[in-house]
């Protein structure tokens, strides 16, 4: 059976995994992370709800797009994690990423035969033909390609993470010269890989800030949450703040839901709720 998975950018259907097929870290709900004052939002509540209910729309333009989202078939994407699955590794080694890989690709339930290997700034990425023997709906293909990624420690070490936590240390970001750029590719590509419960999950602004000694990035992100039959659904918004200090490297993150209101679907329109 093929993997189904969430929209990296507006129209385009890929699998995504950070480390396993099909979903990213088992983060908390929004609700759950705690809340803030509301801060300035990017845009009011009905225009919120029209992205929240808009299944064409994903991202806000200029956000990042990954290398293999012009992928003209289903395909999975996932980073090769540490034996407890908590964080992605890291090395600057070919030959020790290709072995991680093909340990990886020896333990997954489903394996694929290597077809090349390439690499950026960012990882390494070794792709495979996976066979689904399953294969269900209208996808008619026996196989799909698989690119499992190891991050370059000397772009992104995430070593010591852990991936089901909203909040707290996000690694370090070794990318020289350490700029917005840098912090806001660094958010933007994560977030492409994190698993969010909620079933409508849009990212409405993307925006940086800087200081002396550290620069910030800010994703506000829209949640909705059906509340059950002939009830509104509630609409969470969350501030996702990505910080490096501009020294070290190191970069923690903070999420804060900052607004809430109920909005419902009529007609195929949305409308807000008394």
């Amino acid at each position: 059976m093929k993997i189904s998975a969430y929209l990296l950018i507006p129209v385009l259907s890929v699998a995504a995994a950070c480390g396993g097929s099909g979903s990213g870290s088992n983060g908390e709900p929004a609700s759950s992370v705690g809340s803030a004052a509301a801060s300035n939002l990017a845009l009011g509540d009905t225009e919120i709800a029209a992205l929240v209910y808009n299944n064409l729309y994903s991202v806000p333009d200029g956000f990042f797009v990954d290398e293999r989202a012009t992928t003209d078939r289903s395909y999975t994407v996932h980073h090769v994690l540490d034996a407890s699955n908590s964080y992605e590794l890291c090395t600057d080694d070919f030959a020790v990423a290709m072995a991680w890989e093909e340990a990886d690709n020896a333990s997954r339930s489903v394996q694929g035969y290597y077809v090349d290997a390439y690499e950026n700034a960012r990882y390494f990425e070794f792709a495979r033909e996976l066979a689904y023997n399953d294969d269900v709906g209208n996808i008619g293909d026996i196989t799909s390609p698989g690119f499992a990624r190891v991050f370059k420690c000397s772009n992104t070490n995430r070593i010591g993470v852990d991936r089901s936590l909203m909040s707290g240390y996000a690694g370090i970001l070794s990318t020289h010269p350490l700029d917005t750029d840098s912090i806001k590719d660094f958010s933007e590509y994560l977030w492409q890989f994190t698993f969010f419960p909620n079933g409508r999950k849009k990212v409405i602004a993307s925006s940086g800030q800087q200081s002396e000694n550290e620069l910030r990035h800010t994703l506000q992100l829209a949640f909705a949450t059906n509340q059950g039959t002939g009830l509104c659904d509630l609409i969470e918004i969350a501030e996702w703040h990505f910080t490096a200090n501009r020294q070290s490297g190191e970069v923690t993150k903070h999420m804060d839901i900052v607004h809430s209101f109920e909005a419902r679907l009529e007609s195929g329109n949305p409308v807000i709720c008394d």
